[in-house]
């Protein structure tokens, strides 16, 4: 089975649970107690998809102002960005809009945005809406998520969606079994 490599970074404010979201992911772990990132950390995972493996390279970046210039480092070359925010702090929604206008700015030009709404264990003190978060998601063509990595709701989905983006079109398909029967 063939393995496909894809970079994928963390993007958004600090304490709106990327590490979390990452360790949920990865380890299928929580920790209440989780230091903040200082510069980045990176994890792997492989998972199928189809008829192959994706092995997820994921750079999870710090989200404190002061570590922002090294982002670009980390979001180079990426496959996929997950930009995250907190559903409880609008803060960070307007902060997610900022990455992605970098992204667009100077990304990779056909990177895959995600946008991950975390915390939706705490919905009844919701200050973004999930129509907000769609209608953005939409207008940029991005995938869009509310997830609990405490809870371990939609993390699984969340990679998931991005691992779509990158299956092998059925034309493609259709032409290696075609050399194959040659």
């Amino acid at each position: 089975m063939a393995i496909r490599e894809l970079k994928v970074c963390l993007l958004g404010d600090t304490g709106v649970g990327k590490s979390s979201i990452v360790c949920r992911f990865v380890q299928d772990h929580f920790d209440h107690n989780i230091s903040p990132t200082i510069g980045a950390s990176f994890m792997t995972k492989t998972v199928p998809c189809g008829n192959e493996l994706h092995k997820f390279l994921i750079w999870d970046t710090a989200g404190q102002e002061r570590f922002h210039s090294l982002a670009p480092m980390y979001y180079r070359g990426s496959a996929a960005a997950v930009i995250v925010y907190d559903i409880t702090k609008q803060d960070s929604f307007h902060t997610l809009k900022k990455w992605v206008k970098e992204l667009k700015e100077h990304g990779p030009e056909n990177i895959v945005m995600a946008i991950a709404g975390n915390k939706c264990d705490l919905s009844d003190i919701r200050e973004v809406s999930i129509k907000d978060a769609k209608e953005y998601a939409e207008s940029i063509g991005a995938i869009v998520v509310e997830t609990s990595a405490k809870n371990a709701i939609n993390v699984e989905e969340l990679f998931q969606g991005i691992s779509k983006y990158f299956l092998p079109s059925l034309y493609y398909l259709y032409l290696e079994l075609f050399f194959k029967l040659q």
